[in-house]
């Protein structure tokens, strides 16, 4: 058994980069058939780009992360056989997503109010940057761009240096699942009230919504600021943050100075910080001289004492040793997909169990165009039409 929960759901996607894909590949894990159209000869942008230069068989690894499950066809949208496709597609499809900087769909003629003389009830998912209307609309709307402007990264990394980025294209993520969660919630009011709608999906407010805690903490007067020592942020007590150790690094959650301090054997240098009324005025003195002590074990012997007395901590793992952690190994995130051009590749399954059993692979991440002809012919051109549109340039 596989969760099917958006069969018979048609997405047309015109998506690139990473919000986009990744938005649309939720969706399509949950058994919608997601159409994604990209430009003859060259296709969508994360065809041409991986981070770290992974093209296994030649082919990005960065496109094969968030592609899967999709059909891919090509459309020249600046001709008028390639639109008139399009248009087509779109009449057929249950709901539209895009996430092109505003205004690119409304100048091919594609933008909401024009989709919705095609389909009164579709449903019309945008993603940008910075929103439709907004005052930035037309600047690139990029992950470490965003995270630098919503305060994220400046509220990452210790007082006094550079202010430090996410490791990974958080906003891009979490903005991704925004979008399938919005496409959702619009299929669902749709299907009580009869209505479509657009929805908007603004990568700028995903990134507030990222670190909600500390705005809203903000919002209500308090002095939110970068710490000095190793506390993982100002608005909680020590020890709550990352430690060095002999061979590596901890994390220590909630936990009192006290009871850290029993736990490690009663160290001298904690003893001036057990009263719980100083932890938090006090936190970056306590954290320098907790890193002290924790600096003389190795990590595996931190973590075996902490956890021998109950409280919260956990190693600070590589990937090699996030992926051989007895915890991850259980969850089996692991994907392989075998590609035809890029061999065996191996990517993260879909992050959710569903007691309907779990997502299946129907397709792997397309080749440029390869659904082009099954998907016309579905739409209802003949096999002469299509090839003479591929004659023409159009497809």
């Amino acid at each position: 058994m596989a969760i099917q929960s958006l069969a018979g759901v048609r997405i047309a996607a015109f998506t690139q980069f990473l919000l986009g894909p990744v938005g649309v590949q939720h969706l399509a894990d949950l058994g919608a058939d997601v159409v994604k159209v990209e430009t003859p000869g060259t296709g969508a942008w994360e065809r041409h780009w991986s981070g770290s230069e992974v093209y296994p068989g030649g082919v990005s690894a960065f496109f094969m992360l968030a592609n899967r499950n999709l059909r891919g066809i090509t459309l020249n949208l600046k001709s008028d056989e390639g639109l008139e496709a399009a248009r087509r597609l779109i009449a057929a499809s249950d709901v539209v997503v895009e996430n092109f900087r505003p205004g690119v769909m409304e100048r091919l003629g594609l933008g909401y109010e024009a989709v919705r003389e095609l389909r009164s009830d579709v449903i019309y998912v945008s993603a940008s940057g910075y929103g439709a209307d907004g005052p930035y609309r037309q600047l690139p709307g990029q992950d470490l761009l965003i995270q630098a402007l919503s305060g994220l990264a400046w509220l990452t990394g210790r007082a006094g240096e550079t202010p430090t980025p996410a490791g990974a294209a958080v906003v891009d993520q979490h903005g991704g699942a925004l979008l399938a969660m919005a496409t959702l919630a619009a299929l669902l009011h749709r299907e009580r009230t009869g209505e479509g709608q657009r929805v908007e999906v603004v990568m700028l407010q995903a990134a507030l919504d990222l670190f909600t805690e500390p705005v809203v903490y903000h919002l209500n007067g308090a002095a939110v600021q970068r710490p000095k020592s190793w506390v993982a942020d100002t608005f909680h007590s020590a020890p709550y943050g990352i430690y060095p150790t002999a061979d590596g690094s901890v994390a220590i959650s909630m936990a009192t100075i006290a009871d850290v301090r029993r736990a490690l054997g009663n160290p001298e240098e904690l003893a001036p910080y057990e009263d719980p009324a100083i932890a938090f005025e006090r936190r970056d003195e306590i954290s320098k001289a907790l890193g002290g002590v924790v600096g003389r074990l190795t990590t595996a012997e931190v973590v075996d004492r902490l956890r021998a007395a109950g409280l919260w901590c956990a190693p600070v793992n590589d990937l090699d040793a996030a992926f051989a952690d007895p915890a991850v190994q259980y969850l089996d995130p692991i994907l392989e997909i075998d590609h035809p051009v890029a061999g065996k590749v191996r990517v993260l399954k879909h992050p959710v169990r569903y007691g309907a059993g779990p997502p299946e692979l129907r397709h792997v991440p397309p080749g440029l165009g390869e659904h082009t002809d099954e998907v016309l012919i579905e739409l209802g051109y003949s096999r002469e039409a299509v090839a003479d549109l591929r004659a023409r340039g159009a497809i």
